[in-house]
């Protein structure tokens, strides 16, 4: 039982109490409040406003948009509005080709002229 014990010992050192070692005071609930303060903040100004700002962006182009228009959709097709109502888009890819989508699918408006400049 004495050479168990020896073996323990040696993988596993004993811990003691240390009595002349003063309590230590922790920070209290007014450092776990700051840090949760911190915490909310960071996430309000990285996440959650800068999301919000896009989904406004994205909402006033979609509103905007005008028969004429030159977009790119989110899928990387370039093309110009031939047809435009409250949920749909007919775009015009190229002579006599058009495709319907969703308005949620164009990701952004371009400036006039890029079609033509383009050209590819």
């Amino acid at each position: 039982m004495h050479i168990i014990n020896n073996i323990i010992n040696f993988l596993m050192s004993p811990a003691y109490a240390d009595a002349a070692a003063p309590a230590q005071q922790s920070g209290g609930g007014f450092s776990l409040m700051l840090m949760t303060g911190v915490f909310i903040l960071f996430m309000y100004f990285v996440i959650w406003r800068p999301q919000s700002k896009r989904a406004k962006e994205q909402r006033n182009l979609l509103s905007s948009l005008a028969k004429g228009d030159e977009v790119v959709t989110v899928s990387g097709m370039l093309g110009r509005i031939a047809k435009i109502n409250d949920n749909y888009v007919q775009l015009a890819l190229a002579d006599n080709i058009e495709i319907t989508l969703q308005k949620s699918a164009i990701a952004g408006a371009l400036p006039k002229g890029t079609l033509k400049s383009i050209n590819i």
